[in-house]
């Protein structure tokens, strides 16, 4: 078993450094997105409803790290101006006004973590079981592919680096709309520095979220529970909102997601530290602004692996943001030792590469040490 986790893992890095997204091919984050807007729509006690699945599904996998960052823009921004969002048939004085039942809609977000992840993990197994009984190499094979498809790596720097390449070549207004395209804070006024720090920013908490915890995950239960975790993931991103709509109904996943980012957003945060001096950036400020502020965000994960990329680069993050048309006040991260580039962005794509690469190594390794060990005492 270890063998097969190991070997798959590995398989499936390799291809996602080589291909990048599987454009074009089924992919099974899309079949998350669509199972999630499904039973959704048939718990969700407020008659508001989004079609954001269909979306996701022509959209790159770097896009869908933690569900269409554009999609979140726009579910936020129906929730916002209800009359838009509103389905055929609601109550029209309901548009400026809505009623939840907290303990329905509770239960119902319960009941949706409990559907979705049981179906997003019964799914591959099954699939897995089978083709394992037809023919080994078919099952290697097809779990190297469902590794392939969890991980990010080169879609995250395909995306972020186009930022870099507009801003230089197309200006301001070019970058700003490449950049909404990953984010989810309003872009339209963001100086130059403020679409750099934002395409950084985004870099650096899915270095984690994209890459690493997905992951660490698979070195411990393979694709299986790769998918689990990105099932996780994006509810999250689909309904785990503080708004209207989400603040009963989305709360199971939002705390669920916390609770799987835990330990893999503070482990990815020590694999950018280690790495940092591999690829001649300050590792020393990387650790001494990681303890500093980490805890410099709303979430207790966002934050870990902004604060290793800050010290790293030696620049300052976060702070204030607008989402929404709304000014929201967040604490910056790191020190303004110089100011930030658009180079940064490049140089945070080389830390993303070099910490996947040492969690690779790492994660393996370590699933290989209790195994043998395991072995050795058996």
């Amino acid at each position: 078993m270890t063998e097969i986790i190991v070997g798959t893992l590995i398989v499936g890095y390799v291809l996602d450094l080589i291909f990048g997204d599987p454009h074009g091919m089924w992919h099974p984050i899309c079949f998350i997105g669509n199972m999630i807007s499904f039973f959704e729509r048939r718990l969700q006690s407020d008659c508001v409803h989004e079609q954001v699945a269909k979306a996701d599904c022509e959209r790159p996998l770097y896009e869908r790290i933690r569900g269409s960052k554009k999609e979140q823009k726009q579910k936020q921004l129906d929730t916002t101006n209800t009359n838009e969002s509103k389905k055929d048939g609601c109550d029209k004085k309901r548009e400026s006004e809505v009623f939840h039942e907290p303990n329905r809609e509770l239960a119902g977000g319960v009941l949706l973590v409990i559907c979705v992840l049981a179906v997003s993990t019964a799914i591959p197994l099954v699939i897995l079981m089978i083709c394992y009984r037809i023919w080994f190499w078919l099952g290697f094979a097809v779990q190297s592919y469902m590794c392939y498809t969890i991980l990010a790596t080169k879609s995250l720097k395909t995306e972020s680096m186009k930022v870099a390449e507009v801003l230089q070549t197309d200006g301001l207004e070019a970058g700003r709309k490449a950049v909404s395209m990953i984010v989810g804070r309003d872009t339209q006024n963001l100086t130059e520095t403020g679409v750099v720090k934002a395409a950084v920013e985004t870099v650096a908490e899915n270095t984690s979220d994209g890459i690493l915890a997905p992951m660490f995950y698979m070195a411990i239960g393979g694709p299986v529970l790769g998918y689990f975790y990105k099932a996780v993931n994006t509810m999250d991103s689909m309904v785990g909102y503080k708004n209207d709509k989400y603040l009963y109904f989305g709360r199971a996943a939002a705390k669920f997601d916390d609770v799987m980012n835990f330990i893999p957003a503070r482990l990815s945060a020590i694999m950018m530290i280690l790495a940092a001096p591999l690829v001649k950036l300050d590792g020393a400020s990387a650790w001494k602004i990681f303890k500093r502020d980490r805890l410099n965000h709303a979430s207790p994960n966002s934050a870990q692996t902004e604060a290793v990329m800050a010290g790293a680069l030696q620049v300052q993050l976060a702070g204030d943001a607008w989402y929404f048309g709304k000014k929201h006040e967040k604490p910056t991260i790191g020190d303004a030792v110089r100011p930030v580039e658009i180079e940064d962005i490049a140089r945070a794509n080389k830390l993303l590469y070099a910490a996947s690469l040492l969690g690779m190594i790492v994660f393996c390794g370590i699933r290989i040490a209790v195994w043998f060990g395991i072995k050795m005492v058996l």
